[in-house]
């Protein structure tokens, strides 16, 4: 087993269903690459929900007001995990904001270390690595078990993230199950 939480980062409804505005199109190859994770971190993950505000505040207003689809409440269908995941979810949390870290930051455990996996690389996922290695946390991202809004932001933000060496590294399963053995 290796160090760390594994992070799977919003593999919900909404990103996941091919006619949402927010649909990831390499979402069902991000979860592949989930679903090999899993194992090798039993008990040390840690699934993310992306959620609009009760009220949003500040730019946040016009954001929603570009996506007014979105403003639903927590237990909207848009907003649960992918079916595949729902039963994989040891610890959910939840979060109004893209960046993840404040609420996986008291899930950390020893090891300080970070895996990091799920949608959207040029978004959530981005936003997480860069708070959390602000932290002062290694920060590893699954690069095949992710997924942009479309290929081209996906590999830019790979690329920004390993910009960040060595507080960040892009890695792929493979070399996380090499290493978990």
């Amino acid at each position: 087993m290796t160090g760390g939480l594994l992070a799977v980062i919003d593999m919900q409804r909404v990103f996941a269903e091919p006619e949402s505005p927010w649909a990831a199109p390499r979402f069902a190859e991000a979860a592949a690459g989930v679903r090999r994770l899993l194992p090798a971190y039993a008990d040390r993950v840690a699934f993310t929900r992306f959620l609009a505000p009760a009220q949003p505040v500040g730019a946040w207003q016009d954001y929603y007001e570009q996506w007014p689809f979105a403003l639903q409440p927590p237990d909207a269908q848009l907003w649960e995990l992918a079916d595949e995941f729902v039963e994989e979810a040891p610890l959910t949390v939840d979060a109004t904001t893209f960046g993840k870290w404040p609420c996986l930051a008291p899930h950390l455990g020893p090891g300080n270390r970070l895996i990091l996996t799920g949608v959207s690389t040029d978004c959530c996922v981005l936003s997480t690595a860069l708070a959390a290695a602000d932290a002062g946390v290694e920060v590893l991202v699954a690069a095949d078990a992710c997924a942009g809004a479309d290929d081209d932001s996906h590999a830019k933000a790979l690329h920004v993230m390993d910009l960040y060496r060595p507080l960040i590294r892009v890695t792929s399963v493979a070399e996380l199950l090499a290493e978990a053995r």
